[in-house]
């Protein structure tokens, strides 16, 4: 791990700031900014999940940001567009602070430029076949040991399944998720999961709820495997394979919900020592 590596997200805000990745965010503009709020049952399942989403541009790249409803209204993209990338990431909101930080990130180290990141190529298709490619890719990632406990925090009943098909053990967390598919019960506290768990996956919303760091530093402590699977933040947490994120799945906008035409996500793994 280099020595300069950051250990949290206000140091990664700092060290972008100071321009340590490359041109000094104050150079770079935001050229649109759009909120959206985004439903999604697939055939079969009881389910409706639902997202609030926002998307920043600067130059070739989007940052994203997921966030819980009432967070952040739809009127802030009326005044962000034309904004500096150093005032955002500066702002109040979280949720805004992370998507600038991303779309700063992925303009200076695009995810198809980099060479520790292997392309999973989403099939044209269905949100359902889309979604069973996106979830595969993720499960790929999972190196667990028969009879592990595996903390999923933000819980997608795929990777629920992954796990035990690993003979893992799951432990779901989720705020907005009472019980998975199969009628597993879904606590909300994270550190009760945390405290049990041999290996974590962890979704990017944990970025703009404030819970990331925490995990993070468990997990260094503990010395667990980290597995985050993101479309939320996916530069910014890649910011940290290798200090704490051991594997990571990387999925820029536009995500696999958003669109019916192949799109690429990245996966990556921290190096050994």
């Amino acid at each position: 791990m280099s020595p300069t590596q950051p250990q949290s997200v206000p140091e990664l805000q700092q060290a972008v700031l100071e321009g340590a990745f490359g041109p000094l965010p104050g150079e770079l503009a935001v050229t649109s900014a759009f909120w959206l709020h985004h439903t999604t049952r697939l055939a079969g399942s009881q389910v409706t999940y639902r997202n609030h989403y926002l998307l920043l541009r600067s130059g070739d790249a989007f940052g994203a940001c997921s966030f819980e409803s009432g967070e952040l209204p739809p009127d802030f993209c009326s005044d962000a567009s034309g904004h500096t990338l150093d005032t955002l990431i500066r702002h109040e909101s979280a949720p805004v602070r992370v998507a600038a930080l991303d779309a700063y990130l992925g303009r200076v180290r695009p995810h198809r430029d980099a060479a520790t990141a292997e392309t999973v190529t989403l099939p044209t298709g269905t949100p359902e076949v889309r979604a069973q490619a996106r979830d595969a890719a993720v499960a790929g990632l999972l190196d667990i040991a028969p009879g592990a406990k595996v903390a999923l925090i933000g819980v997608v009943n795929p990777l629920v399944a992954a796990i035990r098909e690993q003979g893992g053990v799951p432990l779901p967390c989720d705020f907005n998720l009472r019980a998975t598919h199969w009628g597993d019960p879904v606590t909300d506290d994270m550190n009760q999961v945390l405290a049990e768990a041999d290996a974590v996956v962890a979704t990017g919303m944990t970025l703009s709820n404030g819970s990331f760091d925490r995990i993070l530093e468990h997990c260094r402590k503990h010395a667990i495997p980290l597995v985050v699977y993101a479309q939320t933040g996916s530069a910014v947490a890649r910011a940290f394979l290798g200090a704490g994120v051991t594997a990571l799945s990387a999925e820029p906008f536009p995500f696999s919900q958003f669109s019916a035409d192949a799109t690429a996500l990245y996966r990556y793994r921290a190096e050994r020592a």
